[in-house]
């Protein structure tokens, strides 16, 4: 009877940490984990020995091993962690991960506005199209694109205000 639990132990252990290491959210290779676990017993090691942390340069060197290879595994054994995951809580109002890494450039406003603006501009003629495009995301001057598609000036003037006044009002 004791023989078996003797067995029986490590063999549980065994297929708990087999089961843990399989059943994450996010799959990591088991080189790429063993090699983490090897860093944070070299960097126990190394400040044991001299009084302070390794670099990872110093840590590449001792396990002979790229410095890249060091960074994405220790990257790699990181929990996931939410947007949803607050940050903050004052009892009140909490602050979520999400809020601290807002894109002020892309907003969800912004987005639509590109959005409606785009459909507006295939509502365009073809000419007012080429026009658009070539004087606002080619950033030609109306003289510029008036040679090019052989037209005078004044008209590309004319052509590209017509447009804008268009798309105006089929934006509100």
């Amino acid at each position: 009877m004791f023989s078996l639990v003797l067995i029986g132990v490590p063999m549980i252990i065994g297929e708990i940490r087999r089961y843990l290491r399989d059943n994450n959210m996010v799959r990591v290779s088991r080189s790429i984990r063993d090699l983490a676990y090897r860093v944070f017993q070299e960097k126990e090691k190394f400040l044991k020995e001299k009084g302070r942390e390794a670099t990872i340069e110093e840590l590449a060197k001792i396990l002979d091993v790229e410095k890249e290879d060091i960074v994405i595994s220790l990257d790699a054994i990181q929990d996931p962690v939410s947007l949803q995951e607050p940050v903050y809580n004052d009892g009140q109002e909490s602050i979520y991960i999400m809020d601290q890494i807002k894109d002020s450039k892309n907003t969800a406003d912004k987005w639509v506005d590109n959005l409606t603006i785009s459909e507006a501009i295939k509502k365009l003629t073809d000419k007012e199209k080429l026009i658009i495009d070539k004087r606002f995301f080619c950033a030609k001057t109306q003289m510029e694109v008036a040679e090019e598609i052989g037209i005078s000036q004044a008209q590309v003037s004319r052509i590209e205000k017509n447009a804008i006044d268009h798309i105006k009002r089929l934006y509100k």
